[in-house]
């Protein structure tokens, strides 16, 4: 399993996938995951997308196989986008689309308006707005739950919301154990910075070609709150899901990756 050690308190686990023709130059996907996720959470999309790209999924500082955040380490949306940077130039890649979802989609839309150079098309999916009223002010209080209760009861505690009324018992537990094994120290320092995060200033600096995924009745935002934002960015178009989940790369792993694939097969070329 490689890593890649972009700076001294990091050491960054990452995978790539890769199944297409031998023969051919293929374009290459980085994937950002959500909060108390790792790569694994690709697992349904891995397999389609890499078929036609090549597919590098990062385990984002702090979580999965990379190095441990301390609850102190000073969190910011620069530093992020510098870690997935670095990687990408390690890889000898410079030019690359971004698919992201949930607070994972939140860095990349401020990772794709800071490093323009960078991004040919940006995916995200299951995203929150970029604005979020009382977020910030409910931090000590989520800082004060994690530490009395831990990682896994904080994301039971909102799994209804995550992954919406039709999803499998079965996979509900399954990912609440997966994010439940999250660092806490980690997941202390990252829910009061990045997770608040106010990126409002950069979604009209956006300027590849966007796509923003959704369903009906997501808890992050509704329909005419996501197309508010999703207008802000000049070359972008929305689409909606049927269903009530927030975490949509999950629960409609399948639908999403089409859309993905069919909004790249259209906008993707020649970026």
């Amino acid at each position: 399993m490689p890593f890649f050690k972009p700076t001294d308190d990091l050491e960054m686990h990452y995978r790539v996938d890769d199944f297409t023709d031998p023969w051919t130059q293929p374009e290459t996907i980085l994937m950002l995951h959500g909060n108390a996720e790792s790569s694994l959470a690709w697992y349904a999309w891995a397999p389609k997308l890499a078929r036609h790209y090549r597919v590098v999924r990062p385990d984002m500082r702090g979580f999965g196989q990379s190095s441990v955040m301390p609850a102190d380490y000073p969190w910011t949306l620069e530093g992020l986008t510098n870690d997935f940077c670095a990687l990408m130039d390690h890889l000898g890649i410079d030019r690359f689309h971004v698919v992201a979802a949930k607070i994972g989609g939140t860095i990349a839309r401020a990772f794709t308006a800071m490093r323009p150079d960078r991004v040919k098309t940006l995916s995200v999916v299951g995203t929150p707005t970029p604005l979020r009223p009382g977020v910030k002010e409910r931090v000590p209080a989520l800082r004060q739950q994690l530490i009395d209760h831990g990682v896994e009861y904080w994301a039971r505690q909102n799994m209804g919301g995550r992954l919406g009324s039709s999803f499998p018992a079965e996979g509900v537990e399954w990912w609440t154990q997966f994010m439940g094994s999250t660092a806490l120290s980690t997941q202390l320092g990252f829910m009061a910075t990045i997770a608040a995060a106010d990126i409002i200033e950069y979604i009209p600096k956006i300027a590849c070609p966007t796509l923003v995924i959704t369903t009906e009745k997501s808890a992050l935002g509704t329909v005419e709150e996501t197309a508010a934002w999703q207008r802000l960015i000049p070359d972008s178009e929305l689409v909606v899901l049927p269903g009530n989940s927030y975490h949509v790369a999950a629960t409609h792993a399948d639908q999403a990756v089409e859309a993905v694939l069919a909004f790249l097969a259209k906008r993707g070329a020649g970026q």
